[in-house]
């Protein structure tokens, strides 16, 4: 752990591959270390900031639970033009699907689209080995729609967005 009488901050701007990034220089530490690192904050972070921040955390993942063989789903709704106008997009890992994104186009609510997309995403989580579906949805969006569907509401985000609530659901399969 870090404290005022062990580390010292030198902030410091600095241009990188031809971006501005903020640095926060750390000297000592509590614990003795032979590295010295930096706190880097990037003006516009970018995918390789995420691939760097991901990999120590994705190796130490696999080293406590094994491979989450992560794979991505995708169920379109395709017009007659043959344009992909929603659908449902999520991704298989560690035995559960997480469903990022459900969207219908607002003309076609209420047609039974949103409850196929479902049906259908369930049925290749299960066909893949998952015992679970997990998602969130937002006060303003479709609690309701998923409750009806056999989600089970796990969590509550307060004030996300300021004043509204983010709900977080479940359902085994």
């Amino acid at each position: 752990m870090i404290n005022d009488s062990y580390a010292s901050f030198l902030p410091k701007r600095s241009r990188q591959a031809g971006r501005a990034i903020t640095s926060v220089h750390i000297n000592r530490f509590a614990v003795p270390s032979p590295m010295k690192l930096c706190i880097t904050i990037p003006d516009k972070p970018s995918e390789a900031d995420r691939a760097a921040v991901l990999a120590p955390l994705r190796a130490y993942n696999i080293s406590r639970a094994g491979d989450p063989s992560i794979r991505p789903l995708a169920v379109l709704l395709t017009n007659k033009l043959g344009d992909h106008v929603g659908g449902l997009w999520g991704r298989c890992a560690y035995n559960w699907l997480f469903i990022e994104l459900l969207a219908v186009p607002e003309e076609h609510r209420g047609e039974g689209y949103g409850r196929a997309l479902m049906q259908q995403g369930e049925a290749i989580a299960r066909a893949d080995g998952c015992v679970g579906v997990w998602l969130d949805t937002y006060e303003f969006q479709a609690r309701g729609f998923y409750e009806k569907l056999g989600f089970d509401l796990f969590g509550t985000l307060d004030d996300h967005p300021i004043g509204q609530k983010r709900f977080f659901l479940r359902k085994q399969l």
